[in-house]
């Protein structure tokens, strides 16, 4: 399985804790994430996902205009969202500690 196979499954809980540190738009995610050390994401695989959230009303959007270009969709968590997000943290808290003692665990 490739690192980006497995980063779809947590893709959505990842855009949600960029955007729960402030308002943010589609490109700024992606720079956001690399900086984190997501080196495989593309625009293509983050806007579908944006799409579902805000139509499952974890985000909300505006467009405002860019210094350079055309107007942007900057993106905000909604309650719903930060409700999902703190879920997804316990989730991911779980999973990963369930994995870490799998993979860690010495064959005796």
């Amino acid at each position: 399985m490739s690192s980006s196979q497995m980063l779809k499954g947590i893709l959505e809980g990842c855009l949600l804790g960029i955007i729960e540190k402030g308002e943010t738009y589609g490109y700024e995610m992606i720079e956001k994430l690399e900086s984190y050390g997501f080196q495989m994401i593309s625009e293509g695989s983050i806007y579908p996902v944006l799409m579902r959230m805000q139509k499952e009303g974890f985000v909300q959007s505006v467009l405002k205009a860019s210094p350079s270009g055309p107007k942007r969709k900057y993106y905000t968590l909604t309650a719903l969202g930060q409700k999902e997000y703190e879920e997804f943290k316990l989730r991911w808290n779980e999973l990963s500690h369930s994995v870490n003692r799998l993979v860690e665990e010495e064959i005796e």
